[in-house]
């Protein structure tokens, strides 16, 4: 039944993905941590859902030239540097803590888009 729910939420992830440019973690590390996975677990396993969806993602947003080559290459050494530091800072967060830390982003973000004119 997992296998179901997980491929179900990936097509619904890959949508919200590619709409959004959130690349997915905002809805596939929830949905892992209801199935009881640990926070560095879930975030792990997201990154490796992101990839692939956003290599599907980049395929179709390329044949709709929706992409700037340089500030994408940018960001994602910038990124890369980035998720070292994150991977390594997350190894002694608790999944109770990790968990409010998320919504608290996701409440910040969500407030700052809503309230952005």
């Amino acid at each position: 039944m997992d296998s179901i729910i997980l491929a179900a939420a990936g097509i619904l992830v890959g949508i919200g993905a590619s709409f959004t440019g959130l690349g997915g973690g905002f809805l596939t590390v929830p949905l892992l941590l209801f199935l009881g996975y640990n926070a560095q677990k879930a975030v792990g396993t997201s990154f490796l859902a992101i990839l692939i969806i956003s290599i599907s993602a980049l395929i179709a947003h390329n044949k709709l030239a929706n992409i700037d080559y340089r500030a994408g290459i940018l960001l994602g050494i910038g990124g890369m540097i980035g998720a070292q530091i994150g991977a390594r800072l997350i190894e002694g967060v608790p999944t109770d803590v990790f968990k409010r830390i998320f919504a608290f982003v996701l409440v910040g973000l969500a407030a700052y888009l809503f309230l952005k004119k």
